[in-house]
């Protein structure tokens, strides 16, 4: 496979309301596909966020957005462009950052977490210094990171909630 240049193909979720900042790295090939977050069948977000939230497991985009709405959540990922093979973070290069400025300065966010250590990474590489806000590093939901099961990833996302 070959490198391909990204630019990231949709806009971060949030409002007014938002308190809880979680960035991803960059959409799978799959999320490209729906535009929108965590698109990947396999992968365990939703599923996830819907447990942690008490609430019915969302199916359509709209859903999705109603419920981290909702409950104060805000999406979008570290990762602006860059060359990648498919999905493979670990193919990551030429990075160009997102800009978060303007979800923080059009919000309530005050905690950050980062969906895996590829946005953690990078959130501390190009973000952390110039907002002077530390994220949090949670395991993956990525199918990828099949090591993590539902409960294990429940247990140390419950954070979030805190």
């Amino acid at each position: 496979m070959e490198y391909e240049h990204i630019v990231h193909p949709f806009p971060p979720l949030f409002d007014e309301n938002s308190e809880i900042l979680i960035l991803g790295s960059l959409p799978s090939v799959k999320s490209r596909e729906q535009m929108f977050f965590y698109g990947h069948p396999q992968n365990r977000f939703w599923p996830l966020m819907a447990r942690l939230l008490n609430e019915p497991e969302p199916r359509s985009i709209e859903e999705k957005k109603e419920l981290v709405l909702k409950h104060h959540i805000a999406l979008w990922d570290t990762i602006c462009s860059c060359d990648i093979i498919g999905s493979g973070d670990s193919s990551i290069k030429n990075v160009v950052p997102t800009d978060l400025k303007p979800i923080l300065q059009g919000s309530k966010v005050s905690r950050i977490y980062c969906n895996g250590r590829t946005s953690w990474k990078y959130f501390r590489r190009y973000q952390e210094r110039e907002l002077g806000i530390e994220a949090q590093a949670l395991p993956s939901t990525s199918p990828a990171n099949a090591a993590w099961t539902m409960d294990m990833l429940a247990s140390a996302w419950k954070i979030i909630l805190e």
